[in-house]
């Protein structure tokens, strides 16, 4: 019987996030299941036999990896192997004994990975697993070589892993992709390239792609012991000796990328609000004044301020002070555009900058905020829920950012003073009644 676990986060209705996981052991399909759901909030469907799987495949798109062991009362593990080599979907096999005959012969196969279930941690990895390649849907990646049947190799190795892939055949192709396609995060290339080789490719590369936004992994066939000394110094992450390994690809590909999630996620708890998820001051600062050199002759700053916050924090809780918080950063969010620099400030305090407005434009963009926000209803814990309002000062025109920024706090204050709930303009912006 086809049993779906629900997630335990926010994507169980996502139709392309699910896994399948196919077990005779309910212990263990349960416990697999719910670590995936708890860790990675992705739905997981459980099946006990090849039919149920059969059945469970039949919606096309629905799941993006399968778990499989190789005891199943209706099915050899030869059939299963084949039909999950032509299911069309990245396969995991979990195997209960170790037999190396058996491993070789599970790996032969289009098999992203064979894990063994009585191995310390093996849950936490099919989690990593799962995870990793979740992510990787979204990861565009580039294999660069002339010979054909080896890019087709590590091409299909990629496509095997989830990721999405592009070919190139010269070092030329390579950079107009990767110009042409920012998503393109991974980059597998060989040394010997017509025309400009892979090491020249690398460093023209570096020069506008640091490592954090592309993780670039050599490979070659020479014999050369100072070939992957120079790879490394010409900005290659890695380096691979061909021929390879599928299992060692896998883990040199899976370390890379998983070091770009890690340095994204420095970066976000360096640069981002942890309670809201926007830039945080220091951020703010760092990309505005630049912003503000770019577009002094029409920019907009904003300081916003949650009226009453006080009285919200003393009536409802802490918790409903944040909720309120997060609330009004998701506005914020949602009426920046992506020209846009908002922020949270500090405390209930947001900032923006934007961009080619000015006069009337620039307090017409706030006020629609304003009248978003006021037109919020907040929902709380035990069915209760909340409104609340802001007060804006803007400012148009202003030696620096600094300047900018202290003639909207002043502005913000103003429209304190009058009653809040209101946009107060500042330099070079009319008022209504002008």
């Amino acid at each position: 019987m086809i049993r779906s676990v629900a997630a335990g986060g926010s994507r169980s209705g996502a139709r392309t996030s699910a896994i399948l996981l196919v077990d005779n052991s309910r212990s263990f399909a349960a416990m697999v299941a719910t670590a995936v759901g708890e860790r990675l909030g992705l739905p997981v469907t459980v099946v006990a036999s090849l039919a149920e799987a059969r059945e469970a495949l039949a919606e096309p798109g629905r799941y993006f990896l399968a778990l499989t062991g190789l005891v199943l009362a209706d099915a050899e593990p030869g059939a299963i192997l084949d039909f999950f080599a032509g299911a069309g979907v990245p396969t995991v096999v979990v195997s209960g004994n170790y037999d190396h005959a058996i491993r070789e012969e599970i790996l032969s196969r289009p098999v992203v990975d064979c894990v063994l279930k009585n191995t310390p941690g093996n849950i936490d990895y099919l989690v990593w697993l799962a995870q990793r390649l979740e992510r990787n849907r979204r990861i565009g990646a580039l294999v660069v070589d002339d010979s054909p049947s080896a890019r087709a190799l590590a091409a299909s190795l990629l496509r095997m892993y989830g990721f999405r892939v592009a070919e190139a055949g010269t070092a030329e192709e390579a950079l107009a992709a990767i110009a042409a396609d920012s998503s393109v995060r991974l980059l597998i290339t060989d040394y010997e390239l017509p025309g400009i080789d892979g090491l020249e490719l690398i460093r023209r590369l570096r020069a506008t792609r640091a490592r954090d936004r592309l993780s670039i992994v050599g490979i070659s066939g020479s014999g050369s012991p100072s070939l992957l000394a120079q790879f490394l110094k010409h900005g290659a992450n890695d380096f691979l000796h061909k021929p390879y390994s599928r299992e060692e690809f896998f883990c040199r590909v899976s370390q890379n990328v998983d070091n770009l999630d890690l340095i994204g996620t420095l970066q976000d708890l360096a640069t981002r609000d942890f309670l809201t998820g926007l830039p945080n001051r220091r951020h703010f600062f760092d990309r505005g004044v630049q912003l503000f050199e770019d577009e002094r002759s029409e920019l907009a700053a904003g300081m916003i301020d949650i009226d009453h916050f006080k009285h919200i924090n003393d009536s409802y809780g802490h918790d409903a002070g944040d909720v309120a918080i997060r609330a009004v950063a998701d506005a914020v969010a949602r009426h920046a555009r992506e020209q846009d620099l908002p922020s949270r400030f500090g405390g209930e305090e947001f900032a923006v900058l934007a961009p080619g407005l000015s006069g009337d434009a620039a307090r017409a963009y706030f006020e629609r905020l304003r009248a978003d926000v006021a037109a919020m209803v907040i929902p709380l814990d035990g069915g209760r829920s909340i409104r609340l309002t802001v007060s804006v000062g803007v400012c148009t025109s202003g030696r620096d950012l600094s300047t900018m920024l202290a003639e909207a706090d002043r502005r913000l204050y103003l429209a304190k003073a009058g009653g809040r709930n209101r946009v107060e303009p500042g330099a070079g912006v009319r008022t209504a009644a002008a």
